[in-house]
């Protein structure tokens, strides 16, 4: 699989969530540790090289961590 294979809205979410983390102080590491998940998965989510993206349970636990609802992370309108 190529990262073209990560669709529109898939990229959406992982840029969402990378400008979030950065908000709120947290590193990639920092990130991965409070989500009971491998450094090398957010690396890889973030990446542009890699086709890893977050599945409802992360999304779910990542707005729980910041605080927010999940639907933070989706846009106004279908992409």
């Amino acid at each position: 699989m190529k990262k073209a294979d990560v669709t529109a809205i898939d990229q959406y979410v992982i840029d969402r969530i990378r400008e979030m983390r950065k908000e709120k102080g947290y590193s990639q590491r920092e990130l991965a540790d409070l989500l009971d998940l491998s450094y090398g998965f957010i690396g890889d989510v973030e990446s542009i090289k890699e086709v890893a993206k977050y599945n409802l349970t992360h999304i779910n636990a990542i707005a729980k961590l910041f605080n927010c609802s999940p639907k933070d992370f989706l846009p106004d309108e279908p992409l």
